[in-house]
């Protein structure tokens, strides 16, 4: 068994999936309604900020998800109390913060990059961190090195280990001027949750101003910390003495509703996505209009559907927000081979992106990978290093494969081409899912889908 595949079984197991594959007779439209909860990349990180805080915090719509699992569990083994109504309301309580051994955190991290973010709060509350070797989704290099730049800049001293990482900070830790070489979504949630309670002020240049960082500067606002973010991707941080415990609904999740979303196009299906805003999935709306699929905003949800007229071909380059988000191509470009003619992603975030398409060629998909990217006269995003370029001509027809899943956003779109394509798929590592994607087998039931899973 390869570590891939006993990495989703144990995420499976964490949401009490009992098996790791699924059989989808394809082909079917799927319809009806499905109801998202918050964010993964939100509500995860907000666990994390509790530690800050000196008396409990309650976070509500906290997605069922193998992440949130894992989070959870370090907590506890740093002695935090956390309580779950079962409705997706947590109950934060770090009054009793306390030291974990390397061998309890890496057992409870897994695959999970998570355990990079509670470096900050640990060295203000305990003055100590222990970061075990990271893991996280196949999808190209991820250096820890904006995290670690980050943290001794703010008078942390990291020693590299066998084991892993270990930060102490012997002086405490300090305000500091830091400029990110890239607006990193992790490097910024590191600053932010390091700077509100060290002395001084920091000044963040070229920062990410995601949604889901704007979420987490209101939650520690919500704390007591003193946060401006200014124009050009500039933010202050002025450091306090103490934060207080925070109640917080989480934002929604918008990559799993462009994820249902193109799900829809793809199987010329009509689906509901109840929770799901227009102000952060506005330029995911945009080529997703482009592209010729509807939607209707309402103020409960945005219908997605097929307007039953063939779909057309877009150019896309991925970008940090406001652009069009990596995690939303992977599922775009399956509905994309049926569009009529040539398609053009330019995945300008990480440079293993394209991999699960493979699986996708194998199902009869006309989609070329140029390694090193193409150049446009047309481009609007600056060519970064290591980008790459897929090319997707259709429209074309695919058929069912066995199919093994390698990531979370790829594994989501795996499934939606089985759900497209003629035949029967069996689609492996469905527990890889379960990192991001809340109940999305009884989802799947839902909208009427055609499918074997003992589960």
């Amino acid at each position: 068994m390869n570590s891939l595949t006993k990495d989703a079984q144990k995420a499976a197991k964490r949401v009490g999936l009992r098996s790791d594959k699924i059989v989808i007779n394809g082909g079917k439209p799927l319809v009806g309604r499905i109801e998202l909860r918050g964010a993964k990349n939100l509500a995860t990180k907000a666990m994390v900020a509790a530690l800050l805080a000196d008396t409990p915090s309650v976070l509500k719509d906290v997605p069922d998800i193998s992440d949130v699992v894992i989070v959870t569990g370090m907590l506890e083994a740093y002695g935090v109390s956390v309580s779950n109504d079962g409705n997706g309301t947590l109950r934060l309580d770090p009054s009793n913060v306390l030291k974990a051994h390397f061998a309890e955190i890496d057992a409870l991290a897994g695959s999970s990059r998570i355990p990079i973010l509670f470096c900050g709060p640990l060295l203000h509350r305990l003055g100590e961190a222990l970061i075990p070797d990271l893991g996280g989704c196949r999808i190209g290099d991820r250096p820890i090195d904006f995290h670690m730049d980050a943290l001794r800049a703010f008078g942390a001293i990291v020693d590299k280990s066998y084991e892993g990482i270990r930060l102490t900070a012997p002086n405490g830790l300090k305000g500091a001027a830091i400029e990110l070489p890239y607006p990193s979504v992790g490097a910024t949630e590191q600053v932010l949750l390091t700077a509100v309670l060290a002395k001084g002020v920091t000044e963040l240049k070229n920062a990410a101003i995601e949604p889901e960082i704007m979420d987490l500067i209101a939650i520690l606002q919500k704390m007591g910390a003193i946060i401006s973010v200014e124009p050009n991707r500039v933010i202050f941080i002025e450091g306090v003495e103490k934060l207080h415990g925070y109640e917080h609904r989480a934002l929604f999740d918008r990559n799993e509703a462009a994820s249902w979303a193109s799900a829809a196009l793809a199987t010329e299906g009509d689906i509901f996505v109840g929770g799901a805003k227009q102000q952060e999935l506005m330029t995911f709306l945009n080529i997703f209009r482009k592209a010729g699929g509807a939607f209707d905003i309402h103020e409960d949800g945005i219908r997605f559907y097929h307007p039953g007229t063939p779909l057309k071909p877009v150019v896309v380059e991925t970008d940090v927000h406001p652009g069009f988000m990596t995690d939303w191509q992977q599922p775009l470009i399956v509905a994309l081979t049926k569009a009529e003619g040539r398609s053009v992603v330019h995945e300008t975030v990480y440079e293993n992106r394209f991999g699960f398409t493979d699986a996708l060629i194998t199902m009869g998909a006309d989609i070329v990978v140029y390694k090193d990217g193409l150049e446009s006269i047309s481009r609007r995003v600056p060519r970064r290093p290591l980008e790459q370029a897929a090319v997707i001509t259709g429209p074309t027809k695919l058929h069912g494969a066995e199919i093994e899943i390698p990531d979370l956003r790829g594994g989501f779109s795996h499934l939606i081409a089985a759900l497209t394509a003629e035949g029967q798929s069996t689609v492996t590592n469905v527990g890889i899912i379960s990192r991001g994607y809340e109940h999305f087998i009884d989802k799947l039931t839902l909208l009427g889908a055609d499918f074997e899973y003992e589960g």
